[in-house]
């Protein structure tokens, strides 16, 4: 079967409700028959996989990559960065990847925002997901406006903006 191989970012300041915004996305997605991959930019290299004394954490210790395959999932663990190109290579077919972050990927964007804006992300973005607390009246007309509470309409701007790949 063909994938769309669509690709989105989703960026905005913490707590804004990017995580909530993407889950909701992809679990529609996912239901609806789609494969949907994730990615999750972690700019303070905070994210936790392994747990000190698991076989898999004194493996990584060594500084070797390292791929830990099961039934029914593979976790690798790389030292080095990798692009958003390699990934979608390691990913292989989909039909949506949404991307958390990497506000420096020319990809088309929705920016999320609750209680505030930040002007700092319109260079950036193609649209806004607001709720009712934001003031349309303050975002650029250059911007489309959706929904943060809309999913639907989130997928909708997605399927007519993302970057096929």
């Amino acid at each position: 079967m063909n994938k769309k191989r669509l690709v989105v970012a989703f960026s905005g300041p913490s707590n804004s409700g990017k995580t909530t915004a993407i889950v909701r996305v992809a679990t529609i997605l996912q239901d609806s028959g789609f494969k949907v991959c994730i990615i999750k930019h972690d700019p303070k290299d905070k994210a936790m996989f392994d747990r000190e004394g698991k076989d898999s954490f004194k493996f990584s210790q060594t500084g070797a990559d390292v791929a830990v395959v099961s039934p029914n999932k593979t976790t690798v663990f790389k030292k080095s960065t990798s692009s958003v190109d390699d990934m979608i290579d390691i990913f292989g077919d989909f039909d949506y990847l949404l991307v958390e972050g990497l506000k420096t990927l020319e990809l088309p964007r929705i920016s999320i925002f609750r209680n505030k804006l930040d002007e700092s992300y319109f260079s950036v973005t193609d649209a806004l997901a607001i709720d009712e607390t934001i003031n349309k009246k303050d975002i650029p007309k250059s911007l489309d406006i959706l929904d943060l509470n809309d999913p639907l309409q989130i997928i909708e701007w997605i399927d007519k903006n993302a970057k096929r790949v």
